[in-house]
């Protein structure tokens, strides 16, 4: 397996407020990495650190071997677009969604790449075979959709692209727990031979024995290996 992600002492965070500690997480393509800690405990940074969205952030990020981290203290997101042009996915925490637009429009914005654009048509079909509730509801502006088909919505804009490293930040979050655990397994059927992904999620049932790993996250640092043991020694 290579290595995707390598994350050697990273430190973030926003204006004076230090989020993360100086984090080191190292993943491999083909696995599926759960990342587990209550809200507040720094999972949505380290996403964000990841794709350069933080305040201000030290410590180096290889990202397919391309060092994407080390001091960053300008504006965020000045070069994430290159980053997510390297092939970062990210499937936002809630409904950050294009109200506006329809299940297919929206799904067509995230093939944004040259190659993502000329094979939409079959990437929006496998997409579609996740979440086949979507099928009917093509034409339908997301605004008018539940809960449940926004997450499945938004999940699915960022399949449209060329991954090398999914981040999906806490996809069953507010969700009634069967429409949580459909959401989840949908994640878990994406095929990852040459990509990796990490879930951030609270619930560890809905990850353990299904992920290559999990790991907790409490206070800004990562925990180690984690089990339903230590998800409530976290709570």
């Amino acid at each position: 397996m290579s290595e995707i992600l390598n994350v050697q002492g990273l430190s973030a965070g926003y204006g004076p407020l230090r989020v993360i500690h100086d984090l080191d997480l190292i993943v491999s393509s083909g696995e599926r990495v759960g990342l587990v800690g209550l809200n507040g405990h720094g999972k949505t940074t380290l996403f964000y650190g990841i794709a350069g969205l933080t305040g201000w952030q030290r410590g180096s990020i290889l990202f397919n071997g391309n060092q994407i981290g080390r001091t960053r203290s300008q504006g965020p997101g000045r070069y994430t677009h290159h980053i997510v042009r390297q092939g970062l996915a990210i499937m936002p925490q809630g409904d950050e969604i294009f109200h506006g637009l329809t299940v297919e429009e929206h799904l067509d914005s995230g093939a944004f790449t040259k190659q993502a654009w000329k094979t939409r048509k079959q990437r929006k079909e496998q997409v579609l075979d996740l979440f086949e509730p979507l099928k009917q509801l093509l034409k339908t502006p997301v605004a008018r959709l539940s809960g449940g088909e926004r997450r499945m919505v938004s999940i699915g804009r960022g399949l449209m692209t060329d991954a090398k490293l999914y981040l999906a930040d806490e996809p069953s979050l507010g969700l009634a727990p069967k429409i949580g655990k459909g959401v989840m397994e949908a994640l878990l059927k994406i095929e990852l031979s040459n990509s990796a992904m990490i879930i951030a999620e609270q619930n560890v049932a809905l990850l353990e024995g299904k992920v290559d790993r999990v790991i907790g996250m409490h206070a800004g640092k990562l925990k180690g290996e984690a089990s339903s043991a230590l998800s409530m020694h976290l709570k």
